[in-house]
């Protein structure tokens, strides 16, 4: 059941927004129409190198953005036939993205726009899904609750939206999640399993690096972290190096290869905002102390689509609760390489965003946005979640029940905000949202039902993976001494698993 909960909490949130919700949708969708660099039927090219002819309703979707207020019925019936193509240098006609996210997509681009921008919607929500699903099937099953708890933890309620979106930072995210895991597992096992989880290594690295210049660069942190957890001077470790070795020269390619690597040198194109004092050392600890605000961002406390779409402070303030206190409750762990590896993916989160922010010139708040790190907060929860030396991550029920609670709350409220401003604005008010609708899509459900289907089902898929964290009851006649000894054997033998 938790696959089809999964894809049905998901496909809420890809039904929750309109045609160009996402920041930068106008880039993305042309990108997608035109991934193929030839004269098409879908988009034709232009007299200037960097420009194509596009539909001009890919452009003029977002005619919403930026205005809370205003619902999407501003895109009238610009969707309706497709034509009127305008010749525009707004898409990836330059190559400063990677094409494979693009490519990909355009397998579903079709003349009805918004039908293709939905099913794409929910093709990314089929591989998070169809790759989460595989790699918790081929995982020792100790580092399953560290699968599951990373991405629940992470994802309420900016990572619902992207994922389930036709941004390429859907394919970042999702490669974060499950890149450095698979490449553990795949150091931890053997044969079959061993194999299967090396390809989903190098599928996740390819998604990633294949989608966005950034993701490359947490491939190859990925890879450091995994490095660092199960490095030993033995020779089966040294031959299963190889396939990490070919993961980051696969990143490396794909990272060269686009535009967005000039941010390394020249930073973000900007104006340098009068606020931030120009001298360097000012600069630089102004922006390292304000960092952690787009740490904050990803659980709410910026707003979703082109940071229009506001969330109550009720949605930040439990998902960041419940990420900070499940991962420092993991960080009860004896394992000195776990907590290196916390440290690097920390010092990640905190020194590549002040890098760029400091090469551009520009304070937090500008350029750089919470979306652009969501991957390392997936692994930072999943490395801190991680069961290494000393006891296992145990909940009470109590504490699972708040847990549980609190993410429900603050995804249902969520996508009922990110509803909400759609299909009336967000300066009407009120639990229904099938009352004075302004837009929805040309479908029998209203939005209030997909809002509760939405609901439920993140709710439901939650209190099934409670289990994996929940302390188990005492049998009657099972004394302490004897459910140590359990404990310990079960250790061993995952011990002697991992060593064989």
């Amino acid at each position: 059941m938790a696959p089809i909960l999964a894809i049905l909490a998901l496909s809420a949130w890809a039904l929750a927004s309109p045609v160009g919700a996402s920041p930068d949708d106008d880039y993305h969708l042309a990108s997608t129409w035109c991934a193929t660099n030839e004269d098409t039927s879908l988009c034709h090219l232009a007299t200037e190198e960097d420009e194509r002819s596009v539909p001009n309703a890919l452009l003029i979707a977002p005619c919403y953005a930026f205005d809370a207020n205003e619902s999407a019925a501003c895109q009238g019936d610009s969707f309706d036939t497709y034509g009127d193509f305008v010749d525009s240098d707004r898409g990836n006609f330059s190559g400063a993205y990677p094409p494979v996210y693009y490519l990909t997509m355009n397998l579903f681009a079709s003349t009805n726009i918004e039908l293709s921008a939905v099913v794409m919607r929910i093709v990314n929500v089929v591989l998070f899904v169809a790759l989460t699903t595989a790699l918790y099937a081929l995982l020792p099953a100790q580092r399953r609750p560290t699968l599951l708890w990373s991405w629940a933890i992470s994802l309420v309620p900016l990572g619902m939206f992207l994922v389930a979106s036709n941004n390429p930072s859907a394919w970042a995210i999702i490669s974060a999640g499950t890149l450095w895991l698979a490449l553990l597992g795949f150091f931890e096992t053997t044969g079959a399993r061993k194999i299967a989880l090396g390809l989903l290594a190098v599928i996740a690295t390819v998604m990633g690096a294949g989608s966005r210049a950034d993701a490359a660069v947490y491939a190859v942190i990925a890879v450091g972290v995994v490095t660092l957890l199960t490095a030993r001077w033995e020779r089966r470790w040294i031959l299963s190096a190889l396939l990490p070795i070919v993961l980051v020269m696969v990143a490396i390619v794909f990272y060269l290869s686009t535009g967005q690597s000039t941010l390394v040198s020249s930073g973000l194109n900007s104006t340098p905002n009068d606020g931030v004092e120009q001298n360097s050392l000012g600069l630089i600890l102004h922006i390292f102390l304000n960092v952690p605000g787009l740490w904050v961002g990803v659980f709410g406390n910026w707003g979703l689509g082109w940071l229009d779409t506001l969330m109550p402070a009720v949605v930040w303030v439990a998902g960041l609760g419940c990420f900070a206190a499940l991962a420092f409750s993991g960080l009860a762990s004896r394992s000195l390489r776990k907590l290196l590896a916390v440290l690097m993916v920390l010092a990640a989160l905190w020194i590549i965003p002040t890098f760029i922010l400091v090469q551009s010139q520009v304070a937090v708040g500008s350029e750089v946005q919470p979306r652009y790190i969501l991957p390392l907060i997936v692994m930072l929860g999943g490395v801190a979640l991680l069961n290494a030396r000393g006891p296992r991550l145990i909940l009470s029920k109590i504490q699972v029940l708040g847990v549980i609670a609190a993410l429900s709350v603050a995804n249902a409220l969520a996508l009922h905000y990110n509803l909400r401003r759609y299909v009336t604005g967000a300066d009407q008010n009120g639990l229904n949202l099938d009352s004075n609708l302004e837009w929805w899509w040309n479908i029998p459900v209203g939005p209030g039902a997909i809002w509760i289907l939405g609901s439920l089902a993140f709710a439901a898929l939650l209190v099934l993976l409670a289990g994996s964290i929940t302390r188990p009851s005492t049998r009657r006649g099972s004394t302490p001494k004897s459910r140590a000894g359990e404990e310990n054997n079960n250790r061993n033998d995952s011990a002697r698993a991992v060593s064989q």
